[in-house]
């Protein structure tokens, strides 16, 4: 059963980081922001494989983060 919760939980935090990616790619920001972004999404995708549930409080900071209008410095 908790295998199943799991790979659910896989699926959603998937989807949620196919909606990110698209997201940034639709902003109208310096390149070294969504540079930036980017890093970010794919730090989240790599702690997806070793906790889950932090890559998911992660995810809904950034996503948090772009709705409130705060982006990180770009280089």
């Amino acid at each position: 059963m908790e295998r199943d919760s799991q790979l659910d939980l896989y699926g959603v935090v998937a989807h949620r980081l196919k909606e990110a990616h698209t997201t940034v790619r639709a902003l109208q920001v310096p390149e070294g922001v969504r540079m930036a972004l980017n890093r970010k999404l794919l730090v989240i995708t790599a702690a997806t494989k070793h906790d889950l549930l932090d890559a998911a409080r992660r995810l809904d900071r950034l996503m948090k983060d772009l709705d409130e209008g705060r982006f990180p410095e770009g280089d």
